[in-house]
């Protein structure tokens, strides 16, 4: 079907709803400018003033006007070199919250059995925050390398490879489906950037939230106004 807007600032495209949230077993994640209201990377680059350098990379990158998604988080990282964990401590404290409808749509989903998944191109100083605040089953983040308090510049290679980014995110999302014995059409992936796109075309229903054209034009849902619980409008 042609796109069509379901209700106020709610695209559906591609599918007639509503669908049984009961249809799903897994919701998939990206965190940054979707489960919560900031862009990581730019805010710790905020204090090496350095973030309109920082935030213009990122940008660039979420449109999808950046191929190579890795190298452009090295260069990102290598801008943060001498920035102290505490930096990072105040992003987290002054700075980071959740979106609005994060707990609801996480709170819905886990109550009809889904799974939950965290899959960022951020870093795990946020990831693991954000997993505990919500009770995320399963996540998957960059490491940043850390001495003497300060970032090196560089991120900690992990047992599954060195970055998470597009292509890390799909596979992620599917290594979940196999772990937990469901079809990846048994999953919901939701995100706002070019990287998403990956595991977003893997899932049986794909959601952008208040993201780049690219990814509101081949997302299945896209919700540009409100809250993230939106989702619950379509899938009931």
């Amino acid at each position: 079907m042609s796109a069509q807007e379901f209700a106020p600032g709610l695209v559906i495209q591609r599918f007639t709803p509503p669908l049984k949230l009961t249809d799903f077993k897994l919701i998939a994640f990206d965190m940054d400018s979707t489960l919560i209201n900031i862009e990581c990377v730019d805010e710790i680059a905020d204090a090496a003033g350095r973030k309109a350098e920082v935030a213009a990379i990122t940008e660039a990158a979420m449109r999808g006007e950046i191929a190579d998604y890795k190298e452009s988080l090295r260069r990102r990282v290598t801008l943060l070199k001498g920035v102290p964990v505490s930096a990072m401590q105040q992003v987290l404290d002054q700075r980071l919250q959740l979106n609005p409808g994060a707990e609801e749509l996480v709170r819905a989903c886990k109550a009809v059995g889904m799974k939950v998944l965290l899959v960022s191109g951020g870093f795990t100083f946020f990831t693991d925050r954000v997993r505990d605040c919500l009770g995320i089953d399963f996540t998957r983040s960059n490491v940043l390398e850390v001495q003497d308090g300060e970032l090196t510049g560089r991120m900690v290679d992990q047992p599954w490879g060195d970055i998470c980014d597009g292509e890390e995110k799909r596979k992620m999302f599917l290594a979940t489906c196999a772990q937990l014995g469901i079809k990846p059409s048994q999953g919901i992936a939701m995100g706002d950037g070019a990287n998403d796109l990956p595991m977003m075309g893997e899932a049986g229903l794909s959601v952008a939230y208040h993201a780049k054209p690219k990814v509101r034009e081949q997302a299945m849902v896209a919700i540009n106004t409100g809250g993230l619980d939106r989702l619950l409008e379509v899938v009931r």
